[in-house]
Parts: structure tokens; C-alpha cells; sequence
């Protein structure tokens, strides 16, 4: 499994769908299951960022047309960091 961070912010639009629809963020995480992506642990956070993201896929590319088509809908901007278990990066820094 192959982890990142998806940090999103609200446009206008989707503030105001949230507003009357707050149930909506658990139907995009079922969304986002459709296309492999499993939603790990979800933050709502104050400042730069309306929305932490931990998720998890099988392949990249899965969770690249995910948020491509969240994108593409205007009611949302993501930013998307890769993820790299910290046990794994002391294994990888011994070998």
C-alpha cells in the first residue's frame, strides 16, 4: 500500500454545498473508494487547509483520477504529498 497526505481547501461552492449537506464529506469518501482509495484518517483543520487527508491506494494512478474528477467538479483544491512510514525510512536508510 502506498500512502499520501491530501490536503484540501473548500471554494466557494463547495463551502456552500457543506454548509446545507454536511454529510457530503462521507459520500466522497465513498467516492473515492470506488476508485481504490481508502480514506485512513480524515481532519477538518483551521488555516490554510479546510481538510487533512490520510489515505491510502494500491496504485498512484488510482488516486490520481480521484482527484482529478474531485477537482474538476470546482468545489474543492487539493494538495497532495507522498507519505513514507517513518519505519520504513529507517529500514530503507540502513540497508
Amino acid at each position: 500500500m502506498v500512502w499520501f497526505v491530501v490536503l484540501s481547501k473548500l471554494t466557494d461552492d463547495g463551502a456552500k454545498t457543506l454548509k446545507e449537506r454536511p454529510e457530503r464529506v462521507k459520500e466522497v469518501n465513498k467516492e473515492l473508494e470506488s476508485y481504490g482509495v481508502r480514506v485512513v484518517h480524515q481532519f477538518v483543520t483551521f488555516g490554510e487547509y479546510d481538510f487533512v487527508n490520510i489515505v491510502e491506494v494500491d496504485k498512484p494512478e488510482n488516486l490520481l483520477k480521484a482527484l482529478i474528477e474531485l477537482n474538476s467538479r470546482g468545489s474543492v483544491r487539493t494538495t497532495t504529498l507522498y507519505a513514507f512510514p517513518v519505519d520504513e525510512a529507517i529500514k530503507a536508510l540502513k540497508s
